[in-house]
């Protein structure tokens, strides 16, 4: 079973760590309930029609991974009983027991999810994509929770490119470790913007007309198992307009494994927080 342990840091923000085994810790963060503005504005640069109409919604309190999940953290779980699906314990392209693991499918990382859930006994699962850009933006109105522009001094993409007059930067070409800049949002998530793309449990819609406004995941119905589902957060490879807090990334199979494919956890917070 995984040990819970849970904790106070200095700036007051509650999480706790799951233990996955001796040595390998997932640092679970506490995301305050609370209601947003999901999507775009009209007016904010290189704004995409799928990221609208701006929409009220009010999220509940659950627990985020402070960081995507770490080849060490996956290789662990990986090597756990199967429930579904098999897993390869070193799929990533760029290796580092501290590097985000990429080359995930949605299926790998709902598979992830499961056997996590029968070994700590907590319901974990992917982000809705209503609680992936709630706990983004962290109550920030601008593109980025850094503010208007994003940096390669702050966050991990395609330097080559710039937004709203930001300066280029450098192109790293691949992942980097998780917290490589040491910087959080207000709720103390790292590698939000960037680094690899996350992915969600909704299946995509080219809108949010008729969307949830209750923070749950948008999910049809009876749809083909494999229609596809939305990744968040942009990557190390990407233009930074694609890793806005309201950017998606759509018509992506879940099938799919690609070397900017990451994703990170979430589990629903205890009664007694």
């Amino acid at each position: 079973m995984g040990e819970l342990t849970l904790r106070k840091e200095r700036k007051k923000v509650r999480y706790f760590t799951e233990k996955l085994g001796d040595q390998i810790d997932l640092d679970m963060i506490l995301v305050p309930g609370g209601a947003f503005m999901m999507g775009s504005p009209e007016d904010e640069p290189e704004q995409a029609a799928h990221e609208g109409p701006q929409h009220q919604v009010t999220v509940p309190t659950f627990f985020m991974g402070r960081c995507p999940v770490t080849q060490a953290q996956w290789r662990f779980v990986a090597e756990l009983p199967e429930i579904n699906r098999s897993l390869n314990p070193g799929p990533s392209e760029f290796k580092a027991e501290d590097r985000p693991v990429e080359r995930i499918s949605w299926y790998d990382a709902t598979e992830f999810c499961r056997r996590l859930a029968a070994y700590s006994t907590r319901e974990y699962r992917l982000p809705s994509e209503a609680e992936w850009e709630y706990a983004c933006r962290a109550g920030t109105t601008t593109p980025f929770y850094f503010g208007p522009i994003l940096t390669t001094e702050v966050a991990n993409y395609h330097g080559d490119y710039t937004y709203n007059d930001s300066p280029k930067g450098e192109y790293r070409g691949e992942t980097t470790p998780v917290n490589y800049f040491g910087i959080g949002n207000v709720f103390g998530l790292c590698d939000m913007h960037g680094n690899v793309n996350e992915w969600c449990l909704d299946h995509y819609h080219d809108s949010y007309e008729g969307a949830p406004t209750d923070g749950n995941a948008w999910v049809d119905e009876g749809a083909n198992e494999n229609v596809v589902r939305v990744l968040r957060g942009g990557s190390w490879d990407y233009n930074p307009r694609d890793c806005r807090s309201a950017s998606r990334d759509d018509y992506v199979d879940p099938r799919v494994a690609y070397y900017t494919f990451g994703f990170r956890v979430v589990c629903s917070a205890p009664r007694t927080l």
